[in-house]
C-alpha cells in the first residue's frame, strides 16, 4: 500500500488483483470506504465528504438498478439499521472491497456463473470467499424483498467446505495451565472464569458488572443475537471477584484496563491473547472459552436445549457446532449411565409386580 501526499487524510491507494489502482478511506471507527471516481474530482471530493461523516454515497448519485444502488439503499434499509455496530463493520467492510470493482454493473445481469467464479477466485481462501457469498446473500436478499429482483443469483451457489471445527475449544488441561498461570487474585483469571460460566463473547463480558447481577445470578444479554440469559454466579466466579483488589474492578464492569478504563472488544480480544501467550497457549483464545463451555454441558450430559439456555444460542444446529469437541466417549459414558438407571429401575419395578 502506498500513500500520496497529495491525497487528502486517510486516503490511500492500493492496487487490486488486476493491477489497477484503486482509492480508499480507513479511520479508525469508521467504515472503510473504497472510491469509484478518480482523485481531484468533484465526484471523488463528494465521495470524501461522505466517507468522512459514515454516510453511504447517495442512491442520487449512483445508476438506478445498479450495485451502488442496491448498496446505497441496502445501507438505508431498517434490517441493517438493526445490526450491530460491529457486524456492520464486518459486512460493510467485505460489500464494499467487491463493491469497487462492480458497483457500476446493473444488478439484473448478475447470474449464479458470475458469483461462482468470484468465489472460485478465493478458493486458496475458503473462510473469506464464504464470508463473501454470505455478504452478498443478504444484499441481494434484500433486492428481492424490494422487487429489483425475482430470485437471489446467489442463492444456487454453495460454500466451500470448511476443515476442521474453526476456532479452537479449550481442552481441560488448557483451562488447566492459565489458571495455575493465574491464579485468583488476577484480572486474567476473573476474565476466564467469567468467560468460561457465562458463555459470553468478548463484546459482552466487558460490558458485565454489578448491574447485570440479581442476587445470586446474572441477568445476561448476548447482543449478537439479541438472546436473554439467567444464570447461577459459580463459585469460581464468585471467588474470582471477591479475592481480586476493588482497585482493579470498574464500578460499571468487572474487567477494566490498566488505567481503570472499560475494555473495547478489540482491546480485550487482544489483552486476553496475550495472557494465553503468557502461559503458554498458543491456540488458545477469548472466544474458544465459550466453545469450551459447549463442550462441558454436552459431556455432562445436558441436551441441546440446556445447552441453549445457557450460551443463548438461537438454534440447535449452532450449540451443536460449539458442543461438536466434546469427547464422545465421555458422552456415551454418561448416556449409558442414564439409560443403566432408568431401566434397573424399570427392571426392579416389573420383578416386584
Amino acid at each position: 500500500m502506498t500513500k500520496r501526499r497529495w491525497l487528502p487524510p486517510n486516503v490511500s491507494r492500493y492496487q487490486d488483483k488486476t493491477g489497477r489502482w484503486r482509492y480508499r478511506y480507513r479511520k479508525t471507527g469508521k467504515a472503510t470506504y473504497h472510491f469509484r471516481a478518480a482523485p481531484g474530482t468533484p465526484e471523488f471530493l463528494a465521495e470524501y465528504e461522505a466517507a468522512k461523516a459514515g454516510q453511504p454515497v447517495g442512491a442520487d448519485r449512483v445508476a438506478p438498478g445498479s450495485v451502488d444502488a442496491l448498496c446505497a439503499a441496502y445501507y438505508r434499509s431498517p434490517r441493517w439499521q438493526s445490526m450491530q455496530p460491529n457486524t456492520q463493520k464486518v459486512y460493510r467492510g467485505i460489500i464494499e472491497r467487491w463493491r469497487a470493482e462492480h458497483g457500476a454493473k446493473p444488478i439484473n445481469r448478475l447470474e449464479p456463473r458470475h458469483v461462482e467464479g468470484w468465489l472460485f477466485a478465493m478458493a486458496d481462501r475458503p473462510s473469506a470467499a464464504n464470508n463473501l457469498r454470505k455478504a452478498l446473500m443478504r444484499l441481494f436478499r434484500y433486492a428481492v424483498r424490494m422487487g429489483w429482483l425475482s430470485r437471489n443469483p446467489i442463492a444456487p451457489t454453495e460454500p466451500y467446505r470448511m476443515e476442521g471445527t474453526g476456532i479452537h475449544a479449550w481442552t481441560e488441561e488448557e483451562i488447566a495451565a492459565f489458571q495455575s498461570r493465574w491464579p485468583f487474585g488476577t484480572r486474567e483469571r476473573l476474565a476466564l472464569e467469567l468467560m468460561l460460566w457465562t458463555g459470553l463473547r468478548k463484546s459482552d463480558v466487558i460490558r458485565l458488572g454489578p448491574a447485570q447481577r440479581q442476587g445470586d445470578r446474572f441477568h445476561l444479554r448476548h447482543t449478537k443475537n439479541k438472546s436473554d440469559t439467567i444464570l447461577p454466579v459459580s463459585p469460581d466466579v464468585e471467588r474470582a471477584i471477591s479475592s481480586l483488589d476493588p482497585a482493579h474492578i470498574g464500578i460499571d464492569t468487572y474487567l477494566v484496563t490498566d488505567f481503570g478504563k472499560p475494555f473495547t472488544p478489540a482491546g480485550f480480544g487482544n489483552w486476553f491473547r496475550a495472557r494465553c501467550d503468557l502461559a503458554d497457549l498458543k491456540n488458545c483464545s477469548a472466544h474458544g472459552l465459550r466453545k469450551a463451555l459447549s463442550r462441558r454441558i454436552a459431556e455432562a450430559g445436558g441436551t441441546a436445549n440446556q445447552g441453549r439456555a445457557v450460551t443463548g444460542h438461537k438454534t440447535d444446529r449452532m450449540f451443536a457446532y460449539y458442543s461438536q469437541s466434546a469427547d464422545k466417549a465421555a458422552l456415551a459414558d454418561t448416556v449409558l449411565a442414564n439409560v443403566t438407571e432408568k431401566f434397573a429401575k424399570i427392571s426392579k419395578q416389573t420383578s416386584e409386580k
